[in-house]
């Protein structure tokens, strides 16, 4: 009998069941309400334009202030998912960002809504840290890549539930339901979530060995009902770390790593808050009416979940760096064909394939690249890094979008996203790391020997 609890082993062997769905379904419910509440303030900034209640310049302001908020969260979501458990930390960012949400309903100005907005982020950026990052930790390497595709389906299609409930709903009862609509569904989710269990991953790691034993022995149990008798684990791991210093990420083994996810997550920002989420505003100051607005951003937007889709065909079968790659490419050639499109069905079709690819990179980027480059000691924090990284990105990306797009029109604005898509492919290829197939724990490096030059081409590397 092994003195390890082996927890990440036995969870790698285990058949895919009605657990994997329930933990899938508890995770991503709060992610996709989030991303709805990022991506309805698009929708919101143009109503707001329209109205007078705001200003192009106050609108640039209320976007930055939800993106600083979430600089702060990504931070601290890290420390907290490390230092106190997965569970701990997502419940803790919900109920903050479902409590803002009703202040933001309720916002008497713009400068109320600001603020409000700030909170929220904090909320915001803590939630899509840990999804990622808690995912991966129970799910089978062999599906691990298509999983978390679908966790990026369930939240992308937070864009296209945002732009459809927006179109709807703004126009006849105002953007301030949209606050309260998220509102109501964080308290919902916050409550479904207590039933999730805490990462047996996470609870050897910090040595609460017992824990870790209960609850993988619960999971196992609940599978065996389903699917039969379990295979032998054939492989026995002790987790047990030492506690791992923030510094650790920045060492000569982990600082490679960093640096890309760093990179990956500010290309990200960069996509998605430097054009996704601006298309209502650049609609309506190109002289279209806000349903119209609405309307195209609407269609758009379906390339979010389709996207995730592209995402789930080529996560396990090029793996998460090389599909990567492989939509940072496209996006840019489709970034400079966009901007001459002048028939509407063109802007459309053409538009609906830029926002495909832009979430194929956000699929396979933040949800499966990013927290799979971490040892599980660090994993949070190393995607809160990440996190913080873009999250600083995208409040820059706000001021900067706008000085484009006065400037250059949508060729200033697709310029700046794919040079900075051109970056990331070159760091991706030169790190050469892919976790695809492989266990979490055969792609991490050693945390003991950080200090040490550790081989970027170990056992995931990409061959």
């Amino acid at each position: 009998m092994s003195q390890f609890v082996s927890s990440g082993a036995r969870l790698d062997r285990l058949p895919m069941a009605r657990f994997h769905w329930k933990i899938l379904g508890l995770i991503s419910a709060g992610a996709c309400l989030d991303a709805f509440d990022i991506y309805l303030a698009g929708g919101v900034s143009a109503a707001m334009l329209k109205a007078g209640f705001s200003t192009l310049q106050l609108n640039a302001l209320f976007v930055s202030s939800g993106f600083l908020g979430m600089v702060l969260g990504a931070g601290l979501s890290g420390y907290l998912g490390d230092r106190f458990g997965r569970r701990s930390s997502y419940q803790f960012n919900l109920a903050l960002f479902g409590v803002m949400s009703f202040v933001a309903a309720f916002a008497p100005t713009i400068q109320w809504l600001i603020g409000a907005r700030f909170i929220m982020g904090i909320g915001l950026g803590a939630e899509l840290v840990v999804a990622a990052g808690t995912l991966c930790e129970f799910i089978p390497p062999g599906y691990r890549g298509r999983w978390i595709s679908l966790l990026g389906l369930i939240v992308n299609s937070g864009l296209v539930i945002a732009t459809s409930v927006g179109y709807l709903v703004i126009p006849h009862l105002g953007w301030r339901w949209m606050f309260g609509i998220a509102g109501i569904g964080a308290v919902i989710v916050w409550a479904l979530r207590h039933r999730m269990p805490e990462s047996p991953r996470w609870l050897e790691s910090v040595g609460r060995t017992q824990e870790a034993e209960q609850t993988v022995s619960a999971i196992e149990a609940e599978v065996a009902r389903e699917k039969g008798p379990l295979s032998e684990c054939a492989r026995t791991q002790n987790l047990v770390v030492p506690r791992v210093p923030l510094s650790a990420l920045f060492r000569r083994g982990m600082l490679a790593r960093t640096l890309t996810a760093a990179l990956t997550a500010i290309a990200v920002n960069v996509s998605v808050y430097g054009f996704v989420a601006w298309l209502p505003t650049f609609f309506v100051h190109e002289g279209r009416d806000v349903v119209t607005s609405l309307g195209f951003t609407t269609l758009m937007s379906l390339g979010a979940p389709f996207g995730a889709v592209l995402g789930y065909l080529t996560a396990d079968r090029l793996g998460r760096a090389k599909g990567l790659v492989m939509y940072c490419i496209v996006t840019i050639v489709l970034g400079f064909i966009y901007p001459q499109m002048t028939v509407n069905a063109a802007i459309a079709i053409v538009g609906f394939t830029l926002v495909s690819c832009i979430f194929g990179i956000v699929t396979l980027g933040l949800f499966g690249y990013v927290p799979e480059l971490f040892p599980t000691a660090l994993r949070l924090r190393g995607t809160g890094v990440a996190g913080v990284c873009g999250r600083i990105a995208s409040m820059l990306t706000s001021y900067a979008a706008v000085i484009l797009f006065a400037q250059w029109g949508l060729f200033g604005v697709l310029g700046m996203v794919a040079g900075v898509l051109l970056l990331l492919v070159i760091a991706v290829m030169s790190l050469g790391v892919d976790a695809n197939q492989f266990s979490l724990e055969d792609v991490s490096p050693d945390e003991e020997a950080a200090d040490n030059e550790l081989s970027l081409n170990h056992q995931g590397a990409a061959r």
